[in-house]
Order: structure tokens, then C-alpha cells, then sequence
């Protein structure tokens, strides 16, 4: 006689605290890295993200610590599952193929703050963005209320996303390893985030844990 496996649904919880965050393992990026300065080089990584029906969206600008003293956005990361591709906005521009990307109505761009990251790359250059998702009005759609990348992945992986380049130089002649793996990993997460989510809708197999009473979400699934 056959017996059918059952399992648990998923718990979301709507909030999470950094002393639990400090205490999960730290996510690391296993995919390959490809660091892309030139015309020549973006327009065939564009090309080869232009086969991907939804990507992982972020961006990098150098922190500035005087007044008044403002950069452009340094660094745009395009994700897939399984590579990220760091183009160099401060070498090379907002160039023609990377705005079509960003533009285009078939491909799905997914990002946190993602309406911020088009205002800033807009100082570049104009353009439209079409199609894509913020993350943070996605995510509260299931009952999280967090707003950080690494709050939401950590509710929905368990995994802590360590942000210590954050206030690195990303106009750097060289990027550094570590700072390559913290760029990549946060595009990553973007779709990951999203795939992980989109599944859940699929499925239904989840429970939302509730510990704040007050509701802030307008979204709904």
C-alpha cells in the first residue's frame, strides 16, 4: 500500500530582526561573474541577456562623504539564474544596447527600489523602462512587510546577504573580489526572490505568520 508524502507549508513571517539575520549562514554567489567595460563586450553580453525572459536588476554608485557631492551610477548588475554580468556605467556609459534592455516590453526586470535605480541611470541617459517588478510591492503582496533585500531573503532562505561593500568605491580601476561577489549576489537574489515567490503563488503552500498587527501592504496575490 502506498502512502503520499506530505509536507509542511511554507511559514512566512512578516517581519524579521538583524540579531536573527547575524545568526544565519551567509549566502554566497556560485554562479560566474563577468565584469564588462567596453562597447564591443556589453553588446554581446546584452545579446546573450537578451535570451533570458526575466533578469535580476541592480545598481552601484560610489558613496559620497562631503556635502553637495554627488556620482553618477558606477555599476549596473543584469542577473541570471546562474551568471551576472557587471557592467560598468563609469567606464563605458549608459550605451545603446543596455537602454534597448531596459526597455524592452518582453524581458522582466526585477529589482528592489527598481523605480529608483531608472531615476538614477536616467542622469546617464534617457529612457523608458517597460516591464518589470519592484520587489518590495511584490514581496508585502505575501505578507512581508520588510523593505531591505536582505530582510526579504532572509525570511523567505534563511540566509544572511552581507552587505560590508556597500560603502566601497565602485568607480575603483579594479573591482575587488569581494565587491564583484556583493554586486552579483544582490541582482541574484532579485530573481531569486522572485522565483521563489512566483513558486509559492503556484502552489499555494504557504502560511503567513503575522507578528505586526498593523497592515501596510496594498498589494494582493
Amino acid at each position: 500500500m502506498m502512502t503520499s508524502i506530505t509536507t509542511e507549508p511554507m511559514i512566512i513571517r512578516d517581519t524579521i530582526t538583524k540579531e536573527e539575520i547575524n545568526q544565519m549562514p551567509r549566502v554566497g554567489f556560485t554562479g560566474s561573474i563577468r565584469v564588462v567595460e567596453t562597447p564591443q563586450d556589453i553588446e554581446r553580453a546584452v545579446a546573450y541577456l537578451r535570451t533570458f525572459p526575466a533578469l535580476g536588476i541592480d545598481t552601484e554608485t560610489r558613496p559620497s562623504f562631503k556635502r553637495g557631492q554627488n556620482y553618477q551610477v558606477a555599476l549596473l548588475q543584469v542577473a541570471t539564474d546562474d551568471v551576472c554580468y557587471l557592467i560598468r556605467l563609469c567606464k563605458s556609459g549608459l550605451t545603446l544596447p543596455v537602454i534597448q534592455l531596459l526597455e524592452s516590453p518582453d524581458i522582466l526586470k526585477i529589482g528592489l527600489s527598481l523605480r529608483d535605480d531608472f531615476m538614477m541611470l536616467q542622469k546617464r541617459s534617457p529612457f523608458q523602462p517597460r516591464h518589470y517588478v519592484e520587489l518590495q510591492e511584490h514581496a508585502c503582496a505575501f505578507g512581508i512587510q520588510e523593505k531591505s533585500l536582505q530582510k526579504i531573503y532572509a525570511i523567505l532562505f534563511g540566509q544572511k546577504i552581507s552587505k560590508a561593500q556597500r560603502l566601497s568605491n565602485w568607480e575603483a580601476d579594479t573591482l575587488s573580489h569581494p565587491q564583484q561577489e556583493y554586486a552579483a549576489i544582490d541582482a541574484w537574489a532579485c530573481l531569486h526572490i522572485y522565483h521563489k515567490l512566483e513558486e509559492l503563488r503556484r502552489t499555494g503552500d504557504f502560511t503567513i505568520q503575522k507578528t505586526n498587527k498593523e497592515e501596510i501592504c496594498t498589494e494582493s496575490i
